[in-house]
């Protein structure tokens, strides 16, 4: 009665395996497979490139090897696809072999081709400037994130509007977009390929959001935008650039730079441009402590002068030390390689 039981229950499987690889049973009782789109994510550094070498071997043809690039509109440069041209760019190996392997299909039995690339180094470079640290050049080797350059980079300074910009030219990037990493990050360039600009905030990609910490492709721009100064001079501890993200006081910009020196006199000056003319705020710092005045909230490019005890009062605006106005910018920063 056992032997019995148990070849029927093997029975009973030996049919449901077979309804399975026949289709009978449902989907839903099958065994769950990964969603096609997840299957053929790649890495960015596995697609063809402007500037890429690339080596094509025909396993039983070698007479028809070839070895280049790629022309300004993506094809194979030179190559000779009996009068068929093989797109290349932002395509994978495998990609542009099986095509090869079509095409030469006409005149080769079963041609088994392997395409290479053989040299990455003269792709694009991404660019990281602005408001970081130090300012950076990158080759991309794999797969990068916007936040991990700017660590890299040394983080954001306190010149840092809270805008972060990502210009990315036409073609020179490669990125499959899947549709969970479309609901997921929208910043993920489209498969076209297409020039756009990502507008992203520091306080979303602090926040941990998906979509402020997008794939950066080869040949991506990235510039963490400055905040607009103010400059406070004269008879403080610490004349500097005063950067705010808001609304900044009088008051506040001159402890932002060390506080009023022990010969300050309280009659400080305001130099304002605005609508084209230059004007002349004088404000009693004393009275503003106590109350007897509002205050002034600045705009951007405004030059406070704290004066002196015994100087005599600034009429005009002052000529602002070059140093002051901007930190000197290395032309071509260095260059670091993410591998």
């Amino acid at each position: 009665n056992i032997m019995t039981v148990l070849a029927a229950r093997a029975g009973l499987f030996c049919i449901f395996a077979l309804c399975v690889i026949i289709g009978v049973v449902p989907a839903s009782a099958q065994s769950p497979e990964p969603p096609q789109d997840i299957l053929l994510k790649q890495d960015e550094a596995d697609f063809v490139h402007f500037g890429d070498l690339i080596d094509v071997n025909f396993a039983n043809g070698f007479e028809y090897n070839w070895r280049g690039g790629i022309t300004p509109e993506g094809f194979l440069d030179g190559l000779d696809g009996l009068g068929e041209r093989v797109y290349a760019l932002c395509r994978s190996e495998k990609e542009i072999a099986d095509n090869i392997s079509k095409i030469y299909g006409k005149i080769l039995r079963n041609p088994k081709v392997e395409v290479r690339i053989l040299d990455r180094s003269n792709r694009a470079v991404v660019r990281l400037s602005g408001a970081v640290k130090f300012n950076q050049r990158f080759q991309i080797k794999r797969s990068v994130h916007l936040r991990e350059l700017l660590v890299i980079a040394g983080g954001v300074t306190d010149e840092a509007s809270g805008e972060i910009t990502v210009f990315r030219p036409g073609n020179l990037g490669c990125v499959r977009s899947t549709s969970s990493e479309k609901t997921e990050n929208a910043l993920l360039a489209p498969n076209g390929n297409g020039s756009q600009m990502l507008n992203i905030t520091i306080s979303a990609l602090l926040s941990g959001s998906l979509a402020a910490d997008p794939l950066i492709l080869s040949g991506d721009i990235i510039s963490v935008e400055k905040a607009v100064p103010i400059y406070v001079i004269g008879a403080v501890n610490n004349p500097r650039q005063v950067y705010s993200r808001s609304e900044i006081t009088l008051t506040r910009a001159i402890a932002s730079a060390g506080g009023s020196a022990k010969d300050a006199i309280d009659d400080i000056t305001i130099f304002r441009r605005e609508n084209g003319e230059s004007r002349v705020i004088g404000v009693n710092l004393a009275k503003v402590k106590s109350g007897e005045l509002i205050d002034e909230v600045l705009k951007p490019f405004d030059i406070i002068d704290v004066p002196r005890r015994g100087a005599g009062k600034r009429q005009y605006p002052p000529v602002l030390d070059p140093g002051l106005l901007n930190e000197p910018r290395s032309a071509n920063p260095p260059l670091r390689v993410i591998d």
